[in-house]
């Protein structure tokens, strides 16, 4: 999306607000997947189709005249995606996976629905929620980061609270011992359905900012989205670590702009080719999330040689 910073000479300032821009706008991604596969414990595959489906339902609305009621309606789309990958799982005992799989194979066909059964929608002349947003003078040239920063904030400090009442205590004992929760006369076939409503909600909500920021929606929007929120997942935790729920807020909005200033510096100094950053970025995502084992792994080979090393000198 072309700014008026990069017309007027300043490319480094230029990539500094881009990068908080997407920033803001993708650390709603990785906040659903902090949700659903950190508190939950559960790899939702929704992400990539749920995300198009809240840019198509977003940019649709807004081409109808309605760039408010686009948000929640997003919201809502989204949350309906996670109803039906959690139905899956917990009634009809889907893999969490294959269950993801499924619903995100069937919102291809519900995505183009949404855009009137177009491979993509775009708002030409069309009121935004940023255009109507700038109209106001707020944030100069910034008003987009202050919009999308001050969404992903809300939204960041509503899950921290969310997390902390006793339904969210329920979500997050489910995520950490089933067996413990069913015992303690508590659903978790209630507290996973509610979990994964609420993270694609968040997804939805994600792809109906993109939608809107960009003026446009495309059937290929979500191509890679869970590998890239993964990434920033894992970039927040290694910077600010994993604990309380509210560092891990911290941790997946600043994991997120971190990783856009890496892809646009990246971009703006051509230190890797645009067409390897997916598989640079999915290398990264599976380092990080086996370190783990491989640690373990590091470990166990320097005690043989010790052992080796002791055994030779007794000798």
């Amino acid at each position: 999306m072309a700014l008026p910073l990069e017309r007027s000479g300043f490319p480094v300032l230029y990539v500094a607000q881009t990068a908080l821009e997407l920033g803001f706008q993708y650390a709603l991604v990785a906040m659903a997947l902090f949700l659903s596969y950190r508190v939950l414990d559960i790899a939702d595959m929704t992400t990539d189709g749920c995300f198009v489906l809240g840019c198509a339902v977003s940019v649709t609305l807004t081409a109808a005249g309605h760039p408010f009621l686009a948000i929640p309606a997003a919201m809502l789309a989204g949350a309906c995606a996670g109803f039906v990958t959690a139905f899956l799982q917990t009634k009809l005992g889907v893999p969490s996976i294959l269950a993801g799989i499924i619903t995100n194979t069937g919102l291809y066909t519900i995505n183009l629905m949404a855009m009137g059964w177009k491979a993509n929608q775009s708002l030409l002349k069309q009121d935004t929620i940023f255009t109507l947003f700038r109209s106001t003078g707020i944030g100069g040239d910034w008003y987009a980061i202050i919009l999308s920063g001050g969404i992903t904030v809300l939204m960041g400090v509503l899950l921290v609270l969310f997390l902390n009442t006793r339904l969210g205590l329920s979500i997050r004992a489910t995520g950490d011992n089933r067996d413990m929760v069913r015992a303690s006369s508590i659903n978790p076939t209630f507290t996973i359905t509610i979990g994964l409503c609420l993270a694609n909600a968040l997804t939805g909500l994600s792809g109906a900012v993109v939608g809107q920021a960009q003026k446009t929606a495309d059937i290929n929007g979500g191509t890679g989205i869970v590998v890239i929120g993964l990434a920033c997942l894992i970039i927040g935790e290694t910077i600010v670590g994993r604990g309380a729920m509210f560092r891990g807020a911290i941790a997946v909005i600043l994991g997120s702009i971190l990783y856009r200033f890496i892809y646009a510096i990246v971009l703006y100094t051509k230190v890797v080719p645009v067409d390897c950053l997916k598989l640079v970025t999915a290398i990264v995502v599976g380092l990080a999330i086996a370190m783990p084992t491989l640690k373990q792994w590091a470990a166990l080979q320097n005690r043989k040689r010790r052992a080796m090393a002791a055994r030779k000198g007794a000798r």
